[in-house]
């Protein structure tokens, strides 16, 4: 793969074969960030997983990076209210069910009470799709409005293992002290080791590396964490 004069500039400000203490690691990505745009770090956790075996959770980031999402609500009319006093940006029934039904993604989180996801479960095409189908597992199919949008404001996020057993997650941008990101970086790995299968053979986490948006990826030692 070719790469531009910026990129292969920034490799040289590193060692690409080098396993990085974590704010080591943090801080050369800070430096070969390169865009005109403020970067985001991305981690990328290669675990040792079967194909039978999966990886899925949320986690709330003590450093914030993103702006406040706009989270929509399906609800009956009796759970409206507080859904409304919990910030939702949206909320309704199946006149929201039919706005998604017809491509409407104006949004960032969809949240549904138990009690609609017979006809919600209908929106897989479109919700599924972009990754925004309510879910019991990362606790976005409760009738706890009040809980669920709280934690979603701080910063809640999902993150699960591909098909190759990777997780990748967003956790910071470039101009976050990488001390900030760091701590990030930490709560996100010890999540995804509390998940480990009880049937999971050997060495769970078997590579981290943190990179830029645009920038080169960076080996970060696990024992660190």
């Amino acid at each position: 793969m070719k790469h531009g004069k910026k990129y292969n500039e920034s490799l040289k400000k590193y060692s690409p074969t080098t396993i990085y203490g974590l704010e080591e690691a943090l801080g050369l990505v800070k430096t070969m960030a390169f865009a005109k745009f403020d970067e985001t770090v991305d981690i990328s956790v290669k675990l040792n997983l079967k194909k039978s075996q999966s990886v899925r959770d949320t986690v709330v980031l003590p450093n914030q990076f993103r702006g406040e999402k706009k989270i929509l609500v399906f609800c009956k009319p009796e759970k409206e209210k507080e859904a409304q006093d919990a910030g939702a940006a949206y909320v309704g029934a199946d006149d929201l069910i039919e706005k998604v039904k017809g491509g409407w993604t104006e949004f960032d989180v969809a949240v549904a009470t138990p009690d609609m996801m017979k006809d919600v479960g209908k929106l897989g095409m479109v919700l599924g799709r972009k990754g925004l189908m309510p879910n019991p597992k990362t606790g976005t199919v409760t009738f706890d409005l009040k809980g669920a949008l709280a934690e979603l404001k701080k910063g809640r996020i999902e993150f699960r293992a591909d098909k190759t057993g990777v997780v990748h997650l967003a956790v910071g941008k470039v101009s976050m002290e990488p001390q900030l990101v760091a701590e990030n970086v930490k709560v996100v790995v010890t999540e995804i080791k509390r998940k480990r299968p009880a049937d999971a053979k050997g060495e769970f986490v078997k590579s981290i590396s943190v990179a830029s948006t645009m920038g080169p990826g960076v080996w970060v030692s696990i024992a660190d964490e």
